[in-house]
């Protein structure tokens, strides 16, 4: 066995780093409270809390913004045991969500994701800094004070905003921590600021804009549903707030900069979904306890006010003695649950205090995706996945900050942020999250189900069936919330997905779809373990005495040509020393000439015997050679007679193991190892053959394969516009009938031959050229006994048991002459051929 620590692989995720002189000082890391359980509050206590969580209340109702509210925490409460369990499987680096992805599923579906998941967050820099933006333009309406218009005004305040936090990033990710503590320190007061505000007793300022303090009938007429507008459905409230939710990813974003990811990312992620929505629920509860639906925010329109001429009294302010019904009927009103997205701050005790909330919200998860998107995708690029991205893989100094990946990250958030509205920025970034969910939990269950022995997360707390359900389910809620958008993210990532299964990176991650892969293939390697032969199902499963496969290019590639994505191939390599270390090299060369075969060695002294072992051991269950292709030995009027005998030998090995023989003789020979062993040696075989012939000569009942191989080759591109043709041997006198019987089984058999030709000259004798040819080839191989005694020619024998003797001229004479005859019929008939099968 190999130890652990004499093994190496390449792999994708470990960088070269080159020690400098000096010592360098070390990365600011840190833990689980800042690094992630804040780092995810603030990023899900975002614009949505402040803005669009009452007006949602409004919209739904209490009951259906509760649903809403769990719906969403279920699924990134699924999300966050499974980013627990994948994190806490092996060591996590820098690249969050990409990496633990791509780690567990693979490069195809983390390199999608990657590229997804920085985009996502690139947009959600601009949501964030609109919220932020839409503040500030209130404020601005307040005190007459606006620049422009109220939507270029947002579009100038989001630059400039988006501008300072691209500073603060850039200064390093210590100063932009402590940003994030302020900016956490600030948020709890507003949410103090706003529970007080509700317990105070309500001022006709505040009745006016519709807040009455805790009322059972509010919070009855609050309960249900009022849907109003384009978006006034439950999916639509859902879009605009589940990307509230997305937060939790924040803290596994930075994972490279925490002191220990294993720990830090489960534990802050599942306390920041815990307590992030037990917020959700209470706002949502108190401010629909409180405030109405729709007030004019006079305080003039009270039902003791001259105003009102009689009549019915609409809306539940009529209780309170207050008439909002004018503007509650002709849908005017501009405060209110449902029309003021200020409401909070109207609640508050000190209004001051929910706009510096809302400052600081918004800001944080700004400046959060601001650093999730760069690293994100700095960690995409190093791995060289995807060509022309590699420019933004370089980092600067101790923390490798992304530089280059924060600059495109600025234009891709000024760009959504030019659109200036919140309600459109939403829905978009809510389907790239959510893709990004059911990747995570898919890769948690599919790690789990392949059963790999690598999978042992230390964290226990989840099950694949719920790692299943919430991958299921955010799928679904993708296409619920915009079929058209979720549409667009499956093609990105099928797009990305089949470039880089094309490209096969040179990466080795160890990932669920490996051991996936070989579950797999081992239990269909069993099923077939039961599967009796059929002679529908028989496929030429080859093993090709190559010798080291660069040596013999032109055999590897002619049997490659039929067996490809078709049967088995392994070419077999027996070798006098050990060849371990080329077992790789030959892999990389069949894999460079796109040959899928596999490669097989053993180590004897003896050709034979070690060709006899490959045939007997190579191959597992049915998946085993049926077929052995070997060269045709070009040398053997000058090779030892020993040799010839080792090579005649394992053709009689091949009949006696029931295997099929097919020998490929080329005229200039086969090896090619002393001349080239380049990978780019091109042959014969990688040609197009346009529209030669292949000629078949079926001349015995061989079992099918002279048949079966050119049919195959036939349906390959480069020999699909041959011609084939099927020679056989008749007597004259019944040679048409014979024709048309062949002509007729070859028709039964659909392999699509329809030139068949007799050859009645075949059964002639040859001519004297062809013997005198036959007889000086045999010459030097000749025993010659002549007058020499019986003594004498048995000695002879015993001497070179393999030359020729007259006995054996006379026993085989027929037969020799039939080939010879063959040899002029080949000459006459195929000699321009692109194959000749025999």
């Amino acid at each position: 066995m190999q130890s652990s620590h004499d093994s190496s692989t390449k792999d994708g995720e470990d960088k070269d780093v080159e020690a400098d002189e000096e010592p360098e000082t070390e990365p600011v890391r840190f833990g689980w409270v800042t690094g992630v359980m804040i780092r995810c509050m603030l990023n899900i206590w975002g614009v949505i809390l402040y803005l669009r969580l009452p007006w949602i209340t409004a919209q739904a109702g209490i009951g259906l913004t509760w649903l809403i509210i769990i719906m969403s925490s279920i699924v990134t409460s699924i999300t966050g045991l499974s980013i627990s369990a994948i994190s806490t499987n092996g060591k996590v680096k820098a690249g969050g969500t990409y990496f633990l992805i791509s780690r567990s599923l693979g490069p195809e579906l983390g390199g999608s994701i990657g590229l997804l998941f920085s985009f996502a967050n690139a947009v959600a820099v601009a949501m964030h800094v609109v919220g932020f933006s839409e503040t500030v333009k209130d404020l601005l309406v307040e005190t007459d004070s606006i620049m422009s218009d109220p939507v270029n005004d947002i579009r100038i305040v989001g630059v400039i905003t988006v501008t300072g936090l691209m500073g603060i990033a850039l200064a390093g990710m210590e100063w932009e921590a402590k940003a994030q503590v302020v900016f956490f320190f600030v948020i709890m007061v507003s949410f103090v600021n706003y529970f007080v505000g509700t317990l105070i007793p309500a001022s006709p300022e505040r009745m006016a804009k519709g807040y009455f303090s805790y009322r059972g009938d509010i919070f009855l007429e609050n309960i249900g549903p009022e849907w109003r507008g384009e978006t006034g459905s439950f999916f639509g409230m859902f879009s605009i707030f589940f990307p509230s939710a997305t937060g939790i990813l924040a803290g596994a974003n930075i994972s490279g900069d925490l002191k220990d990811p294993a720990v830090a990312i489960p534990q802050g992620t599942l306390m920041a979904i815990f307590l992030t929505t037990l917020t959700y629920l209470a706002i949502a509860a108190t401010i629909g306890s409180c405030v109405i639906r729709d007030a004019t925010g006079s305080i003039n329109d009270t039902l003791g006010a001259g105003n009102f001429t009689g009549g019915e009294c609409a809306g539940l302010g009529c209780n309170y003695g207050w008439n909002f019904t004018e503007c509650t009927l002709a849908g005017t009103c501009e405060y209110g649950l449902a029309n003021d997205y200020q409401t909070m701050s109207m609640v508050s005790a000190f209004s001051p205090l929910i706009t510096a909330g809302i400052f600081a919200a918004t800001l944080s998860s700004a400046l959060a995706c601001l650093v999730s998107a760069p690293k994100v995708f700095q960690c995409l690029c190093q791995d060289n996945l995807y060509p022309l991205i590699g420019f933004f893989a370089k980092g600067y100094g101790k923390n490798q900050e992304p530089l280059r990946a924060y600059a495109l990250t600025f234009i891709l958030a000024v760009a959504f942020i030019l659109i200036a509205e919140l309600n459109t920025i939403a829905p978009i970034i809510s389907n790239f999250f959510l893709c990004s969910y059911a990747l995570i939990n898919f890769s948690c269950f599919h790690a789990t189900i392949t059963k790999s022995p690598g999978w042992r997360p230390s964290f226990r707390y989840f099950s694949k069936w719920t790692a299943l359900f919430g991958a299921i389910i955010s799928v679904v809620i993708m296409f619920l919330l915009n079929w058209w958008s979720a549409l667009i993210v499956v093609g990105i990532i099928f797009v990305s997905l089949a470039y880089v299964t094309y490209k096969k990176p040179e990466v080795n991650w160890g990932s669920s779809v490996q051991a996936g892969s070989y579950q797999m293939a081992l239990s269909h390697a069993m099923s077939l373990s039961d599967v009796e032969d059929h002679v529908k199902n028989f496929r030429p499963q080859c093993l090709v005495l190559s010798g080291p496969p660069n040596f013999r290019p032109a055999l590897v590639d002619f049997v490659a040509a039929f067996t490809k994505t078709v049967s088995l191939m392994i070419c077999g390599n027996v070798a006098e020393v050990r060849v371990y270390l080329q077992a790789g090299e030959q892999l990389r060369w069949l894999n460079a000439r796109k040959i899928r075969s596999f490669y097989n060695f053993i180590t004897t002294g003896n050709l034979r015997a070690g060709a006899t072992s490959l045939m007997q051991v190579s191959g597992l269950g049915r998946l085993k050679p049926n077929t052995v292709v070997l060269g045709y030995k070009h040398n053997w009027q000058t090779d030892s007679p020993q040799n010839m005998e080792n090579y005649v030998g394992i053709i009689h090995d091949c009949f006696d193991l029931s295997v099929g023989v097919c020998v490929l003789r080329m005229r200039d020979g086969l090896d090619v190892s002393r001349t080239v062993k380049a990978q780019g040696e091109y042959t014969y075989f990688q040609g197009n053959q346009k529209k030669k012939n292949i000629d078949i000569y079926w001349l015995f009942d061989d079992g099918g394969l002279t048949l079966l191989i050119p049919y195959l080759l036939t349906r390959r591109k480069r020999w699909s516009r041959c011609r084939v043709r099927v020679f056989l041997s008749s007597q004259i006198a019944n040679a048409e009938e014979h024709r048309e019987e062949i002509q007729s089984l070859l028709n039964k058999f659909r392999l699509g031959f329809n030139e068949v030709v007799v050859l009645p000259e075949i059964m002639w004798r040859p001519e004297e050229t062809s013997r005198k040819e036959f007889e000086d080839l045999i010459a030097p191989y000749r025993l010659n006994e002549g007058q020499k005694g019986v003594d004498t020619v048995e000695e002879m024998k015993m001497e070179a048991p393999w030359k020729v003797t007259d006995e054996d001229l006379r026993i085989y004479k027929k037969k020799s002459e039939q080939h010879m005859r063959l040899h002029e019929i080949l000459q006459d008939h195929s000699r321009n051929a692109a194959l000749i099968v025999m």
